[in-house]
């Protein structure tokens, strides 16, 4: 990772790797929703058409706290500074991959809103940004394109059951190949040796 960066950009590109190898989402995908959302620590805004509040990092939204509250989970938590935020988002963006209806990136945009006319505007830039990011983590990582492992029958791979994302005509020059970033002691950044 370049160490230019400054330390919110380091600390969300270390964390969203993390929680995305950890909920076995799209690294890119997530890097896209906090690279859109691009919350800091402790910042809360308010929604004034639900009274909900976008908190932390990830703009995390309070009403999905809920859920969370049973497992003793508060606002504060995703407020917070450091990885758990992104794990939090990692795990509602698994939620959503899984579970909703629609492609990747519908179903991903849900993370913001499941009303058509506001997704689709989260979708378009959503599949924008994840493409940048899929070539930067190309160029800093290793990666494994899920297309091929799936046509070599090596499923159980992680995102590798994801339908592929579909281009549509909003977004014609998207290209996006879903890929799995490789995790281990051995797997160096390329360009890099251990």
């Amino acid at each position: 990772m370049p160490i230019d960066l400054p330390p919110y950009m380091q600390e969300r590109i270390v964390c969203s790797i993390a929680a995305a190898a950890k909920y076995e989402i799209p690294a890119n995908v997530l890097l896209a929703v906090a690279e859109k959302e691009n919350g800091r620590a402790g910042q809360w805004v308010r929604n004034s058409s639900n009274g909900s509040d976008d908190v932390g990092p990830l703009q995390f939204n309070t009403n999905y706290l809920r859920e969370l509250a049973q497992y003793g989970i508060t606002p504060s938590h995703v407020a917070a500074a450091g990885c758990y935020p992104f794990d939090l988002a990692a795990w509602r963006l698994r939620k959503h991959i899984r579970y909703d209806t629609g492609d990747l990136w519908t179903r991903a945009a849900n993370y913001h809103s499941r009303t058509p006319q506001f997704n689709q505007i989260y979708r378009a830039d959503l599949m924008v940004r994840a493409a940048k990011w899929a070539d930067w983590l190309g160029k800093h990582y290793q990666t494994h394109d899920l297309a091929l492992a799936g046509a070599a029958g090596q499923a159980g791979t992680a995102g590798a059951s994801l339908p592929a994302p579909a281009v549509t005509p909003a977004s014609p020059t998207v290209k996006y190949v879903p890929r799995r970033l490789i995790v281990s002691a051995s797997a160096a950044p390329a360009g890099e040796t251990r």
